[in-house]
């Protein structure tokens, strides 16, 4: 008989977690499973791309990205729509002032870390039992599994640096006792999440994302990438218009290439809330048509290809598929010196890895350019790197047993 399982995630858009989740949902599709996916806020456009024998539970469904215009208007009015559901907001009315509380008091107000519970408890609640229930993300889908879904055994995914992403115990109200395993990405993402959880060593085992290089290599192939004929050295970027990634910082370090007289142009693959600014931190910058702001890509390997440096300077990460596909493809990579960065990439080995601020970055990627050989050695011995899961697959197994025989999980790239 096939083993019901459940993952639940907070929305489908283009990210390293959701690109994740559909890895994984390719391997397990079709082995003896039956399989359903609930996206919390019902929107993402990756949802077209979900594997064949993953049932969308969502009745209503946006396909437009959460970090485009009308995505987010969309996204707004949901949140509004879901606040109210089963008096969501009023039974977490006292939750969300204490929160904010203690958010006022540190300076850091976070709005979406209070409202997830909020849309946690507006979520759609389905009758069935599942053989194993996975909340893929923190927030939203781990508080809902915890609370709204019943499954023999319940697993947690930890794709971030807990505690710089600003969540806390009184936030989580204790949802991951109802854990039968908690997964973080990478090893730094397990020890910031157990520095908070101590308590929860024994189940707590990294679980790295699934990547198909395989995959990755054929996308690599198909036409599309730069088509504005420059001759110089072209340096990418790809990830979430946001806070986090620091591209401000970039920005500087590109107006400090410039200045040198360095003939590069820098390109960032994504979207996201701050877009706006910062077009306009370039155009003050003077780096109009240097710094170049592409949008998302359906199919983003072709510019990794193409690309002569890949840069990745972000503030924090759980462990960057970013850097992976880059790595994939040959790039030599420059990346701060930040949680998950610096498991990925071997400074002096296959990449750089420097402080974040502008001129550090400015520097690392100066040095590529002035020594094109060990910038070509640095990404050969990239594309060396081989991304397994053989552990990762046995790990889930643990937690669902069957009987078959498990050869058709493994070897699939």
């Amino acid at each position: 008989m096939k083993k019901n399982l459940l993952f639940v995630i907070n929305t489908l858009g283009r990210a390293g977690a959701e690109t994740a989740l559909l890895g994984l949902l390719r391997i397990l599709a079709g082995n003896q499973y039956n399989i359903d996916l609930y996206v919390l806020m019902g929107q993402g456009e990756l949802a077209k791309k979900l594997p064949q024998g993953v049932n969308l539970l969502n009745k209503k469904y946006s396909y437009l990205s959460v970090l485009s215009g009308k995505g987010r208007k969309y996204m707004y009015k949901n949140i509004a729509r879901q606040a109210f559901r089963h008096g969501a907001i009023f039974k977490n009315f006292v939750y969300i002032i204490s929160n904010l509380a203690n958010m006022v008091k540190s300076c850091h107000i976070l709005p979406d870390k209070l409202l997830w519970r909020v849309l946690s408890d507006g979520g759609t609640i389905f009758n069935k039992e599942y053989d194993l229930a996975a909340a893929y993300i923190e927030g939203g889908s781990a508080y809902y599994v915890a609370d709204h879904v019943k499954a023999k055994k319940k697993a947690a995914f930890i794709h971030i640096d807990y505690k710089k992403a600003g969540y806390t115990k009184k936030l989580d109200k204790g949802c991951y006792s109802r854990f039968d395993a908690i997964f973080p990405i990478s090893d730094e993402v397990k020890k910031s999440f157990l520095e908070i959880y101590p308590e929860y060593a024994e189940k707590t085992k990294v679980f790295h994302n699934i990547v198909n290089q395989e995959q990755i290599i054929r996308l690599s192939e198909e036409p599309g990438g730069f088509n504005d004929n420059f001759n110089g050295t072209r340096l990418l970027t790809v990830g979430r218009l946001t806070y986090q990634k620091a591209y401000p910082v970039a920005i500087e370090a590109m107006r400090l290439l410039k200045e040198d007289g360095y003939n590069v142009r820098w390109y960032v693959l994504g979207d996201g809330p701050e877009k706006q600014a910062l077009k306009q931190f370039i155009a003050e910058k003077g780096l109009n048509g240097d710094f170049v702001l592409c949008g998302a890509a359906d199919n983003p390997y072709p510019y990794y290809k193409q690309a002569g440096i890949y840069v990745h300077a972000t503030r924090f990460e759980g462990k960057s598929i970013a850097i992976q596909e880059a790595q994939t493809l040959g790039c030599a990579v420059v990346a701060s010196d930040s949680s998950g960065n610096r498991e990925q990439v071997e400074n002096g080995i296959d990449g750089i890895l420097c402080q974040l601020d502008a001129l550090s970055i400015k520097k690392a990627i100066a040095s590529l350019i002035d020594n094109p050989a060990k910038c070509r050695e640095f990404g050969e011995k990239a594309k060396l790197k081989k991304i397994t899961y053989d552990n990762e697959i046995k790990m889930l197994m643990e937690l669902v047993p069957y009987s078959g025989s498990m050869g058709g999980f493994y070897g699939e790239g």
